[in-house]
Parts: structure tokens; C-alpha cells; sequence
């Protein structure tokens, strides 16, 4: 048997391997079967859902074999490499990236989820500074001025860098707004470090997301939540909605659809924060968009020319954004300021869960 069998694996070798009179029948058998695997995995590869330009990194969608609706996007599922929302001027003054993230060109990697604050809120009141702001551009609002507020606050990102915490507290910043996520893939690489340093610093902070109008809503939300802490004494979490005129996003939600979309991500982030989010947007995109909408939604309201009774005539708000352009001790260059609606017995009733934002904006 052993004299007959040999022949006939060295013969196979020969004509299924194409070995040579050096390749022995084993080694023949080991190149065929790795032929075999590498054609499987040929056969089974992806077929890319965008096309890269390596010289200039633009990127080219693919044209999906399913032609899914772009005004699927409000629902939960996959999402289109795109970002943003195609309007024919930028208002608003929160921070974009001003190039594609990373992310985008290949599968997120895995990160550790945020580390989870204390599950109690802090009984101690807060202690409220009064504001030694000042104004690169400085505007009159006329009768009601942003220094008739008693609470200030600031918001910031990455293009404040290192901020001195300590300082910009003692010169009035009681609360600020600290830049966390934008889409579904980005994270503002200072969130996590201010974070920390406002806290410390004995600042009440919160997070705000910049919303991505060509990317799925239910993946927006869960990107936030995967990267801000769910603490007890933080502000509610803010998305900020507005149009951007560096969007890559070529067509345009209708105003049910922007709502719509909104509203997927708010329910998450209320569900997991339970915290009702504030809605952060500009004159513009209100009047498109969001004029007599979401009436049981706390507003902040950028308004950086006139009083915000002016600009959204109606619409009660707890956050008013006055300036793109302040100065302050503790920070280089510009940063944006704002103030809190009600008076400082508002404030601390308000941080301490005792008063809801209705009853601070008169509502209730």
C-alpha cells in the first residue's frame, strides 16, 4: 500500500500545486490548502463604503446598492461618512473642527467607558463670584444688560487650551459649558482634562454636544454617553444645533426631520442622565427650525448684537450667550461668555435640584 500511495500523492501534488520535483507532497498540501484560505478571504472582503483620495482626502461616497433615503438618518442604523448640515452661512459661535476626524477614515477603535462620578448630589450651596469679565467687542443691549445678571458662566473647547481653572473662577466663572463630543466618532481632546480641572476649581460644569445633521441621531447619543461621565451634580447635558458653513453634508433636512432627529438624541441623553438636555442654538437656525417647538425644553440662546427678547421674541430661556469675544484672567485669547436667567437664590435652588428650569424662566 505504501509503494502505491506515494506515487499517487507526488503525481496530485504535481498536477493540483504545480510543485516542482523539489516540493515533497507535504509541503505540496500545506500550499494548497494556503491558496485555498487566501482566495476565501478575496472572495469575503468588504467592499469599501467610500473611496479616499491619498493626495487630498476627499472623501466619496460609494453608491449604496439599496439607494437607502437620506431621511432615514432620524432613525437608529448605519450612517453615511458624512458630517454636518450644507447651509449657506455660519452665526453661531461654538467651536467646529475645522478638518474631517480620523475616525471617519476607518472603524473606531475601543475605548474605556468614562469613569462614573458619585451616584449622590452634593448638598453643600454654590458659591457664586461676582464677574470681572471684560469685552473685546462690547455691545449695548440697552435697558437689560448681561452685568444685571448675577450668575456668570463660561463655555469652552479645545482652542482655549490650557485653561487655569483656578483663576478664570475667581473671575466670575461659576458654571461653564465645557465642549465634549461632536457626530459620532469625535472627541474634543481637552473634554476629559477640563472636566476634571473645572470641578476642582469649584465650577458647576456641564458638557455640550455638537450635532452632526448627516450622521444617525441614536449613534450621536450613544458616542456622548460613551465619553461624559453621568454625574449627579453636573449641568444637563447640551446639544448644540446649528448650521455650519464648512458642511460636507449635501442636502438638507427638512425642519420635521431636523426635529425629528433631535428628539431621538434628547430622549437617550434624558433616559441616561436624567436630566432634561438643554437645546444650545443661533438666531438663524431657530427661526428655520425650531420657532414654537420644544415649548418643555429648557433654551440657551446665543444673541451676541441684541437682548434675546429681540432676536427670539416669545421664548423663555435659561442661558443667554452674550459674547464670542471675552477676556478673563486665566485664559489666553477670547472666550465666549454667558449668564444665568434667574437671581442667585435661583441659581442655588436650581443646581440643587430644589426648582426646575420652568419655574426659573417663568414658565411655571
Amino acid at each position: 500500500m505504501r509503494s502505491k500511495v506515494f506515487p499517487s500523492l507526488l503525481i496530485g501534488c504535481l498536477v493540483l500545486s504545480g510543485c516542482s520535483a523539489r516540493t515533497n507532497p507535504v509541503e505540496a498540501l500545506q500550499l494548497r490548502s494556503q491558496a485555498t484560505q487566501q482566495q476565501a478571504q478575496t472572495a469575503a472582503a468588504p467592499t469599501p463604503a467610500v473611496a479616499v483620495d491619498e493626495q487630498t482626502g476627499a472623501i466619496t461616497p460609494v453608491a449604496s446598492p439599496t439607494g437607502a433615503h437620506a431621511q432615514a438618518l432620524a432613525w437608529a442604523g448605519r450612517s453615511p461618512n458624512q458630517a454636518h448640515f450644507d447651509t449657506p452661512e455660519m452665526t453661531a459661535g461654538m467651536p467646529v473642527p475645522n478638518q474631517r476626524p480620523l475616525a471617519m477614515l476607518a472603524p473606531p477603535m475601543p475605548s474605556a467607558l468614562p469613569q462614573q462620578e458619585p451616584a449622590t448630589r452634593s448638598t453643600g450651596r454654590h458659591r457664586v463670584y461676582n464677574q470681572r469679565f471684560s469685552d473685546a467687542k462690547p455691545i449695548n443691549f440697552g435697558k437689560v444688560k448681561p452685568k444685571h445678571h448675577a450668575v456668570h458662566g463660561v463655555d469652552v473647547s479645545r482652542w482655549q487650551g490650557n485653561i487655569d481653572w483656578q483663576t478664570l473662577r475667581s473671575q466670575g466663572a461659576n458654571f461653564a459649558y465645557i465642549k465634549a463630543t461632536d457626530g459620532g466618532d469625535h472627541l474634543d481632546p481637552m473634554f476629559h482634562t477640563n472636566w476634571k480641572r473645572a470641578k476642582d476649581a469649584g465650577l458647576k460644569r456641564g458638557a455640550y454636544h455638537f450635532f452632526y445633521w448627516c450622521r444617525v441621531a441614536s449613534e450621536q447619543a450613544e458616542w456622548f454617553i460613551r465619553n461624559v461621565p453621568r454625574d449627579p451634580d453636573a449641568l444637563p447635558p447640551v446639544i448644540d444645533v446649528e448650521y455650519n458653513g464648512e458642511s460636507s453634508c449635501r442636502f438638507r433636512l427638512s425642519p420635521e426631520k431636523a426635529r425629528e432627529k433631535m428628539q431621538v438624541f434628547m430622549d437617550r441623553l434624558e433616559q441616561h442622565y436624567g436630566k432634561r438636555p438643554v437645546i444650545y442654538t443661533a438666531p438663524d437656525f431657530y427661526k428655520d427650525n425650531l420657532r414654537g417647538h420644544f415649548l418643555d425644553y429648557p433654551f440657551w440662546l446665543r444673541s451676541v448684537a441684541a437682548h434675546p427678547s429681540k432676536v427670539y421674541p416669545g421664548r423663555k430661556w435659561v442661558f443667554w450667550q452674550y459674547s464670542g469675544s471675552g477676556l478673563s484672567q486665566g485664559v489666553n485669547g477670547k472666550i465666549d461668555l454667558n449668564v444665568f436667567y434667574g437671581s442667585v437664590s435661583d441659581w442655588q435652588n436650581w443646581v440643587a435640584g430644589k426648582k426646575s428650569w420652568e419655574r426659573v424662566a417663568g414658565l411655571r
